[in-house]
């Protein structure tokens, strides 16, 4: 039987950079298989072991830095410093994943109360089995790897469907993961196109699935993993707002303005979409932005457009805000496909698609608020709560702006600075999805608690679970519960 291929492509020339199987739902099927013995063999290593072996994954990883970074140059574009910042990035989650797995997930004691005195009790996270993660285009090692290295970590096996605009960097990851794991087949990649990935998210072996693309194709893989129950931690993009304070550094503001919406050609969940400043230091802003932004060159300091079919979305939004707001730098000829000049418009309607929906191209729209109140509400009106930006000076005011911020995660005087914190969990609400990835929260996304609890001797007196329990053990209940609860506070 000829093995159907497809090609990626290098979205800036067109030229084929490698051609890839296409993978059938019985080539996955095969693949689960083979994930679900490695699974056990892995979690039986136990968390020194894996320990050990990721961070020597995590050295062949940076030993393979420049030729990892022109790979997702080649697949998406991007420069080629861009490419190594983000594998610099996954570097060091990996790095965390490895080194804080045992503490996170490790049995530990917890206490009992006064109720279950005679008892002890332990808590630790097991691992899950098998998990799938689907993968990207925009950042195609540091946010596979967000789910991939901390599933790896809390003692998973995994199954990679990276996305088909980029199916070369994950076929490369799992291939270096051997060196370090040469026993099982315990990460491995599987190329192909939606037909792929849903066979994956389908497989009841599978024991959870991490997600990353748009919110319309999360709701069909949620559909598929409803089948067989099977959890899934979903990261659905966003339409992140920046926030500008009437004391905030402007210069400093403008400047992790225009790289958070420009940077990697704006196709970035957690880049700056919506820019938000208070009356008060809007006209210096703007002047700020307007002259750093005619610097920036599509092309030179950011890639083409990856996937083609956006570049009609990013149209559409500009014709929109064109013709609705002011148009401060470009406008509808700044889109040449693949690449699409910066664009900035002002004054554009809050209810317009270039302010609702995800556009993911080097666009903005900036609007001037009274202060920092009105514009936090024109934040969080939105169905999207990835992540966001404040700038302020005040640092009580800029902390509580974030808290209120409806987002998974806020960057105070700094763009997306939260993803550079391994510690940190990443993840939305609202249509920007759920879950998280990073940090403890995300090693716990990837395994299942287990509680126990243990009797230590029995306690005179208060035999409850039992059919010979009596009104005298009842009643002394009562009174030690009314001891201890029944107090009320003034």
């Amino acid at each position: 039987m000829t093995t159907l291929t497809f090609d990626s492509l290098n979205p800036a020339t067109g030229e084929v950079v490698a051609s890839h199987p296409q993978h059938t739902p019985q080539d996955v099927h095969q693949a689960v298989g083979r994930a679900e013995e490695a699974a056990a063999w892995w979690a039986a290593l136990g968390h020194a072991e894996r320990r050990r072996r990721l961070l020597d994954y995590k050295a062949v990883l940076t030993q393979h830095l420049r030729e990892l970074a022109a790979l997702v140059h080649q697949e998406t574009g991007k420069p080629v410093g861009d490419a190594t910042l983000e594998i610099v990035l996954a570097v060091t989650h990996l790095d965390w994943a490895a080194r804080n797995a045992p503490k996170v997930l490790g049995r530990r004691r917890v206490a009992t109360g006064l109720i279950g005195l005679n008892l002890a009790a332990t808590l630790e996270y097991l691992p899950l089995g098998v998990v799938a993660v689907i993968g990207p285009w925009n950042y195609p090692v540091f946010t596979p790897m967000g789910s991939i290295a901390y599933a790896l970590a809390a003692g998973n096996a995994v199954v990679f469907k990276p996305s088909e605009l980029t199916p070369g960097i994950g076929v490369r990851l799992a291939e270096l993961f051997r060196e370090s794991v040469p026993e099982h087949p315990v990460f491995q990649t599987v190329t192909g196109l939606g037909e792929t990935g849903a066979a994956l998210a389908g497989d009841p072996r599978v024991k959870k699935v991490a997600f990353t693309g748009s919110t319309a194709t999360a709701k069909r893989v949620m559909a598929a993993c409803a089948e067989n129950l099977t959890p899934i931690v979903a990261e659905c993009g966003g339409k992140d707002a920046f926030i500008v304070d009437g004391d905030a550094d402007v210069g400093a503001a403008a400047d992790a303005c225009l790289w958070g919406a420009m940077s990697n050609a704006g196709q970035t969940c957690v880049g700056v979409e919506r820019v938000y400043v208070v009356d008060a230091v809007y006209d210096r802003f703007m002047r700020e932005l307007t002259e750093r932004v005619a610097r920036v060159r599509a092309g030179e300091d950011y890639g083409p457009i990856t996937m083609p079919g956006q570049v009609d979305i990013i149209k559409r939004h500009i014709d929109d805000s064109a013709k609705s707001g002011r148009t401060v730098t470009g406008g509808p000829a700044s889109v040449r496909p693949p690449y699409v000049d910066p664009v900035i418009v002002e004054d554009v309607p809050e209810d317009s698609p270039a302010v609702r929906e995800e556009t993911f191209g080097p666009t903005i729209t900036v609007r001037r608020t009274r202060d920092a109140q009105e514009a936090l509400e024109l934040a969080n009106a939105s169905a999207y709560g990835l992540g966001g930006t404040i700038f302020s000076r005040d640092a009580r005011r800029a902390a509580e702006l974030a808290r209120l911020m409806r987002s998974g995660m806020t960057a105070i005087n700094s763009v997306i600075s939260f993803a550079g914190v391994p510690a940190l969990p990443f993840g939305g609400t609202g249509d920007s999805g759920f879950g998280r990835i990073h940090g403890a929260d995300g090693l716990r996304e990837f395994a299942r608690p287990k509680a126990v609890s243990r009797q230590r001797f029995a306690m005179p007196g208060m035999n409850l679970t039992s059919f010979n329990r009596g009104p005298a053990e009842l009643e002394r209940l009562v009174r030690l519960v009314t001891f201890l609860h029944g107090r009320r506070k003034r």
